[in-house]
């Protein structure tokens, strides 16, 4: 008798590396990375004198809160979202010393003395949400554009759109962004 031996199948496997390694390129090729943009801000330049850790009268600072229940107070009173742009414009615009040509304040004494002097603060909980921490730095910022817009009309004549460098430069000395954020509080 005869005995058979048979071979088992073999499968050839060179081609799959090569497969897997398509694959791997397609899907890199295909993917798209999203980046977080983040706030754009631009850090203040490196204090020379000695005024930038002077102390600030309190009439001149705007304290702004979110705390755990994502209420938002200024200076101790809860306000509303929409609220927060207003009440910023009247803060820095008031001139409560009235050597600001340009201001339409009040010239209220409990407000800022001048725009270049005023100063938001701004802090929030742990437990404050993104979402409404992105909303009050859009207000805040949104307040500062309104006011640089009609700065820009007013001395310039011409919307923000229009200007050149110069007059950027002098715009933002006019209303300075100025605003300070306190380090996280935890409530606990």
């Amino acid at each position: 008798m005869k005995s058979f031996r048979r071979n088992s199948a073999a499968v050839n496997a060179g081609s799959m590396a090569d497969i897997a390694f398509l694959l791997l390129i397609f899907f890199l090729v295909t993917t798209t990375i999203s980046t977080d943009k983040g706030i754009l801000r631009q850090l203040p330049p490196i204090c020379e004198s000695g005024e930038c850790t002077a102390d600030i009268p309190e009439h001149n600072l705007l304290r702004i809160a979110m705390n755990e229940k994502q209420e938002i107070m200024i200076d101790e009173t809860i306000v509303k979202i929409d609220e927060v742009e207003n009440l910023v414009s009247a803060f820095i615009d008031n001139n409560g010393l009235n050597t600001c040509n340009y201001c339409e304040g009040e010239q209220s004494e409990e407000s800022s003395d001048h725009p270049k002097k005023a100063v938001i603060s701004l802090s929030h909980d742990a437990l404050t949400k993104y979402k409404l921490f992105i909303k009050v730095q859009d207000e805040i910022t949104e307040a500062y554009y309104n006011l640089r817009k009609r700065y820009a009309k007013q001395v310039f004549n011409k919307v923000p759109s229009q200007l050149d460098e110069n007059e950027l430069v002098a715009i933002r000395k006019a209303y300075p962004f100025k605003v300070s954020e306190v380090a996280v509080k935890r409530s606990n």
